[in-house]
Order: structure tokens, then C-alpha cells, then sequence
């Protein structure tokens, strides 16, 4: 198993890590096999320009749409030659087609099993 990207926060003696893994389905086995406990969110990756202003670029529209981000972090590989950053985006359930029509919307290119390729 790979981790493509990740995320850690502590808070006291609590911590938790999100992370996006090439095989998820085995992830969440071996993580179900070691008794640890998780929460299974869809996330949604997308390419980030890569020039001062390129997180602005993916941020700025999803603001004037109203659309809150709940959480964001980069990917530990880089697409194609050029190596163009990836961004893996957390937002509410409720928002996530919204997210994904604005971000198309604007240009912006969303990475589906590709992502799991990196």
C-alpha cells in the first residue's frame, strides 16, 4: 500500500491522520485488522497551478460560490512531467457536486482513478 498523500492534526493526546492511499480497499482492511478505528470520507483531487496565485486560483471561486472548505493538504507526487501539484480538497457531503461542478467550471482539473496511479 502507497500513500499518495496525508494530513496529521493533535489535539491533547488525540491525534488523527487523514490520508488518501493507492489502494484504499486495503487500507481499510489492514487498518481494520489492527483494531484501529476510522472514518471513511470522499475527498476530491485536483490540480493546482503551479505559479504564486495557483491555490487562489482553486480557492477563489469555490469562496464566491459559498463553498467551505473543510480541510486541505497536497499529494506526495507530482502529475506528469511538468510535475503540476495536487491538491487533495475536503468539503461537506452536501457540497461535493457543487465543488466538482465549480472546479470544472473554472478550469480547474479534477483527478479521479488517476489519482491512484501517482
Amino acid at each position: 500500500i502507497n500513500i499518495i498523500a496525508f494530513y496529521v492534526t493533535t489535539r491533547g493526546k488525540e491525534g488523527s491522520l487523514r490520508f488518501v492511499a493507492n489502494d484504499p480497499d486495503r487500507a481499510i482492511n489492514v487498518l481494520k485488522a489492527g483494531g484501529y478505528r476510522m472514518k471513511i470520507e470522499e475527498v476530491i483531487a485536483c490540480e493546482t497551478p503551479n505559479h504564486p496565485g495557483g491555490l487562489n486560483s482553486i480557492l477563489k471561486p469555490l469562496k464566491k460560490e459559498g463553498i467551505n472548505v473543510d480541510y486541505i493538504y497536497p499529494c506526495l507526487s507530482r502529475l506528469g512531467t511538468g510535475g503540476t501539484a495536487i491538491l487533495i480538497i475536503g468539503v461537506a457531503s452536501k457540497d461535493r457536486e457543487r465543488t466538482l461542478n465549480v472546479l470544472k467550471e473554472n478550469w480547474i482539473r479534477v483527478l479521479n482513478e488517476e489519482l491512484y496511479r501517482l
